[in-house]
């Protein structure tokens, strides 16, 4: 009886600074656990069926958040991913610490979401963002930019901070700057000398350590601003939103020769809702699209396959959203949606264009996309839907990879 009141003592004395440690700090765990049954047909490639998280939604994290007093608050966040159905771990999302005050909004350093994602339009108005039937990447109606250099659109920014301002009067903006002369490397790529390295994957990221940082020696600063208007007037709810990226290059990129200019992309768009029925549109357009990680190539979830490549071996990987490289082209999205009690229905279509630009030739996306999500709770929900792409890439049709898609998707989502 002694022995175990001394082995008590002992895990008390050894438990109590950790308590004293997490006194004043919250530290919550979150989730999300999603599953697709879904058939990708490419024009050309037999119909690919899995039940898969492709668009790469399955994640797990830790939020911290300690109260400093006056009004001031410590945060932080580590999130990784997974896919459920494949046995694959897939790699870091958010990781960040930061400071916040409702007086004077958030501030964030680390590797950060872009506000062209979760701030100003992008996947904010669309219902379907985060499964196979979302509108970028292979949907083709948002830019979907791959990550770590400039707006990172469907992905994540490193070596960032990011400000987010409190809401004055319906009014709010979000700005995210990431530094030049970076040299971390992004986890979440294969470094050129690891047994993960694949050669020949269609990658100019992946092709060796120079080129596998956040903005390059004697890089440029690369940096995102957005704003937005949210207001409601008794059932009618209004939000209107706008923003300019940059992906300025480096002289590391130059050194790859040919002709690489700074990118902008310029966003607006609004959702207006009335009782029940929403609508909304967004509009972006795209100067001199980066090749190396900005709007001329895709995030590979927002591709399902390949992230440079147009399709992949097994069928499923299109990027229909990319530019022609360096080239000019605009996107755009609209659609509505009605909740009938836990039943949302959507419908909702678009189109993009890549203007031609020397030898590459000119490319139009368009796309409709009809499903319905069922919310089985606050936390769970049912979704399915289809999608129909057609695309005419001239630059692929001679050697007949300028194929049109269909989606078929039913999945189940759980956020915890």
């Amino acid at each position: 009886m002694k022995k175990k009141l001394i082995a008590l003592g002992v895990a008390g004395a050894l438990a109590a600074p950790l308590i004293a440690t997490a006194q004043g700090t919250h530290v919550t765990i979150f989730g999300r656990l999603q599953a697709e049954y879904s058939t990708v047909h490419i024009n050309g490639n037999g119909a690919q069926t899995g039940i898969l998280d492709d668009a790469a939604q399955s994640r797990w994290g830790l939020q911290v958040a300690e109260d400093l007093g006056m009004g001031l608050r410590a945060m932080g966040r580590v999130e990784f991913s997974f896919n459920p159905g494949s046995g694959r771990s897939d790699s870091a999302r958010e990781q960040w610490v930061g400071l916040g005050s409702d007086q004077w909004g958030e501030l964030k350093f680390g590797r950060v979401q872009s506000p062209f994602k979760d701030f100003a339009g992008g996947h904010t108005i669309d219902p379907f963002a985060y499964t196979s039937l979302h509108a970028n990447g292979s949907g083709g109606l948002m830019t979907a930019s791959q990550n770590g250099l400039g707006s990172g659109d469907n992905s994540f920014v490193n070596s960032a901070a990011r400000y987010d301002s409190p809401v004055v009067e319906g009014f709010s903006m979000s700005a995210l700057l990431m530094p030049g002369d970076a040299r971390k490397l992004d986890p979440s790529r294969a470094n050129a000398g690891s047994a993960a390295f694949t050669p020949g994957v269609l990658d100019p990221l992946a092709s060796g350590n120079p080129f596998q940082n956040s903005g390059g020696e004697d890089g440029e600063w690369d940096f995102q601003i957005a704003g937005k208007y949210s207001q409601q007037f008794d059932a009618l709810g209004v939000n209107i939103f706008g923003g300019y990226s940059r992906d300025n290059v480096s002289n590391r990129m130059k050194s790859l020769g040919g002709v690489i200019d700074d990118e902008e992309i310029w966003r607006g768009g609004a959702l207006i809702s009335f009782a029940d029925l929403r609508v909304r549109g967004q509009y972006e357009a795209i100067n001199n699209a980066n090749p190396l990680g900005g709007a001329a190539t895709c995030t590979t979830a927002a591709a399902f396959g390949n992230a440079a490549g147009s399709l992949t071996l097994d069928g499923r990987g299109q990027c229909n959203s990319a530019m022609n490289a360096n080239g000019d082209g605009w996107l755009w999205i609209a659609g509505a949606d009605y909740t009938i009690g836990n039943t949302m229905l959507i419908v909702q279509g678009g189109m993009a264009t890549a203007q031609s630009i020397g030898a590459l030739a000119k490319k139009d996306i368009e796309n409709i996309t009809a499903g319905v999500i069922h919310s089985l709770s606050r936390r769970s929900s049912l979704f399915g839907g289809y999608q129909r792409v057609w695309v005419k890439d001239r630059n692929l049709a001679a050697v007949g990879l300028d194929a049109d898609r269909n989606v078929y998707s039913v999945g189940l989502r759980h956020d915890f």
